[in-house]
This record gives C-alpha cells, structure tokens and sequence, in this order.
C-alpha cells in the first residue's frame, strides 16, 4: 500500500445527517493513509435556506465558509462529510473538492449512494467510495492535482463507476508528489 507525508491534525466535520458513527468508521483508514490522527468534531447543520433553490445542491463554496466560521480555530485540515448534494461553477456536480488555501475538503455522499442510482442499498459500497473520495480530495488539500492513472485516488472521477475503479491510496507518482510537497 502507498503511504502519504503526515498531515497535521485533520477534524472530521458530519454534516446534515452524516452520522458521527460513519466518520468514526472513516477516521482509522483515513489515519492509516496518512499517519495522523483524524478527530470527530460535532456534527454541522446547513440550513436549507444555504441551498441553492433552484438546484436544490448546496454551492462548495458556501460550504467551505460555513466549515471555516463553524471551526474558526480549527489548527490542521477540516475535512467535510456532507449528505446533501454539492456542485461547484464549472461543474453541475462534485463528489467533494478542497482549498488548499484555507486548509478545508468536502465530500458529499449523495451522489455515491446506490440509491441515487436507482440500485438497493449497500452501505459498504457507500464507505468504500466515500473513502476513496476522501482520500482525494485530502490530496487536493494538500496540493495533488488530479491524475491521469485511473487506479489512483487522484484521478478525476466523472462518475461512481470511475470511483469504484480508484484505488483508496495514491499511485507512485502521486506519492512522491505529495512526500516532496511537505
């Protein structure tokens, strides 16, 4: 298994019934990826007045803000796990995005639900790809961007069939990438 440079400390952020349970659940392989203790902050709650109501998906943006004002003196990397659907301008959907900037990831859970897909439940499935989805978008955060190794977690996923295809860890060149950046 590929392994990434530490990253300080790294808060796990539920948001709008993600459960606490599930982001427990995420912490140890996350922690496993990247040799640093992710911690469970108290779950946020996004108005759906923040929503788009037209598009009904919360804007990555607004989501970004309401993280950094919920967790002002958050000291590492807030990492979002939200249940809602999320898209950015130049895209009519994302499965998560960071800024690498202002030290902040989401990843929403929405679309990688079968059940969005018209398929029964699986709830391993749905941590596999959260996970996956996670892992990228914390490489985003941290600098990576997306590449053209469809195995990686830092290729760029168009849909849950991409994401499935991902590996939870990052190729060699991804690797070295991310162990150069710190």
């Amino acid at each position: 298994m590929k392994v990434a440079q530490v990253l300080e400390k790294v808060s796990l952020v539920p948001i709008n019934g993600v459960s606490t349970g599930f982001c427990e659940r995420l912490a140890p392989c996350l922690e496993e990826r990247f040799f640093q203790k992710f911690a469970v902050e108290k779950p946020l709650t996004l108005s759906a007045t923040q929503a788009n109501s037209v598009r009904h998906q919360f804007f990555l943006n607004t989501v970004f803000n309401r993280m950094i004002s919920a967790y002002p003196r958050h000291d590492g990397l807030l990492l979002g796990i939200l249940a809602g659907d999320l898209y950015k301008t130049s895209h009519a959907f994302i499965f998560g995005d960071a800024s690498e900037s202002d030290r902040v990831a989401v990843v929403s859970t929405f679309r990688l639900r079968n059940e969005f897909h018209n398929e029964p439940p699986d709830d391993t499935l749905l941590f596999n790809r959260t996970l996956k989805e996670c892992v990228h978008a914390l490489g985003h955060a941290s600098g990576l961007k997306h590449c053209y190794d469809a195995r990686c977690a830092m290729y760029l996923s168009h849909s849950v069939y991409d994401t499935d295809a991902k590996r939870t860890y990052f190729c060699d060149a991804c690797d070295k990438r991310m162990r150069a950046s710190r």
